[in-house]
């Protein structure tokens, strides 16, 4: 088993397959990649269980044939290799990388103890790849980091119609973005179990999906596939050869219906750069668990005060508010931040209840003054600075 290939598809190809090994594991084989070469095509994959990455591209090949390697060894190598050919070659039980004069080499895994891939799930529709990966990185800012939660460390796909619903939330925070959705004809939907209004539902590890999502946002189109009988249920996602399947989580996220009805609410509007800016500089000075408030009046500007006694910060910006005569808010400034830096729009629209209940932060669109598809919940903490 010989092949050769450009190092820049080399190194694409392994570090594609390693974003699915396993960081630690009791099983060493979940620690390698498997390359598999055959009439011009050499196949790159990785596998712990949770999810598989694989692609497949050209190389000049010499006979057909596997091998499992050491994945975060060759990901190093690929780092490190020069520009131009790279020869690689099984020699029993050694695997041997060249490149310029460079010649590296390496024990490999017992190829029989490595499990059996999981199949990709036929396309069940595609989007947008670009839009894809922006709508996923604004909504899993909110998905929660604790693991013994794990419904909640994941974001929410809901395929309905003509359109992707995504959603995250970690209790404190709830991140919702709608994207356009073309769903394919019947070869893909016909493992999918739809519910009795048409919808499908599936909840994916946030970190596993943010990771597919942007290493495939340049790719014009993402297939995505659903395959619910397989242990538990599959997604897969694919583009511009890149294949990734991961397991879903069992369960689904509360429904956020009625706590983005802000009825009553007072509403503000501020630059969205400038407010990031004031409150990234306020909360130098608060501690770990310190708030940044925000003191919204008709006068037009909207105050922001962090920290306690002398060590203190406070910087007014314009903003237009309507429905009250001034209400105060106060958040986690990381938290805030994190909603705040999901937006891409110039100008910001904030819902506010008051303290201690609950904020909903919109776009607003230059053209018409409407909220767009990206909203984010936040709850304001009770105590004010």
């Amino acid at each position: 088993m010989q092949f050769r290939i450009e190092r820049a598809a080399f190194a694409e190809a392994v570090g594609w397959a390693g974003r699915a090994l396993a960081s630690r594991t009791p099983v060493p084989v979940l620690g390698g990649l498997l390359l598999a070469v055959d009439a011009g095509r050499l196949t790159v994959s990785g596998f712990d269980f949770e999810a598989a990455a694989r692609t497949e591209v050209s190389a000049e090949t010499t006979g057909a044939g596997e091998v499992l390697v050491p994945g975060r060894r060759l990901l190093d190598i690929c780092r490190v290799l020069p520009d131009g050919p790279v020869s690689c070659a099984l020699e029993g039980t050694r695997f041997t990388v060249e490149a310029g004069g460079t010649e590296f080499g390496l024990s490999t895994l017992p190829r029989e103890e490595y499990p059996t891939l999981p199949s990709q799930p036929a396309a069940y529709g595609s989007v947008d790849a670009a839009a894809f990966a922006t709508a996923v990185g604004q909504v899993a800012v909110a998905a929660g980091r604790d693991e013994t939660l794990p419904v909640l460390t994941g974001v929410q796909l809901r395929l309905d119609g003509d359109s992707m619903t995504l959603a995250a939330s970690d209790r404190y925070r709830y991140a919702v973005r709608r994207v356009e959705w073309k769903r394919d004809g019947a070869a893909g939907s016909e493992a999918v179990v739809e519910g009795s209004d048409g919808v499908v539902d599936a909840l994916v590890p946030a970190r596993r999906l943010l990771d597919a999502a942007r290493a495939l946002a340049r790719c014009g189109a993402v297939r995505v596939g659903l395959d619910p009988a397989a242990g538990g249920g599959l997604i897969g996602v694919e583009g511009g050869g890149l294949r990734t399947v991961v397991r879903l989580l069992d369960g689904q996220l509360p429904k956020y219906g009625s706590l983005f009805d802000m009825g009553g609410a007072a509403v503000a509007e501020v630059e969205c750069g400038a407010l990031t800016e004031a409150v990234r500089r306020v909360a130098v000075v608060a501690e770990a668990s310190s708030p940044v408030r925000l003191d919204f009046s008709a006068d037009g500007t909207v105050l922001l005060r962090a920290g306690y006694g002398d060590d203190v910060a406070a910087q007014r910006l314009p903003a237009v508010l309507s429905g009250a005569q001034e209400v105060a808010v106060a958040f986690n400034p990381a938290y805030l931040l994190d909603a705040l830096n999901s937006f891409e729009a110039a100008r910001l629209r904030l819902e506010l209840l008051g303290t201690g209940q609950r904020a909903l932060l919109s776009a607003v669109s230059a053209e018409d003054g409407a909220a767009d598809s990206h909203r984010h919940l936040l709850m304001s903490v009770k105590q004010l600075v």
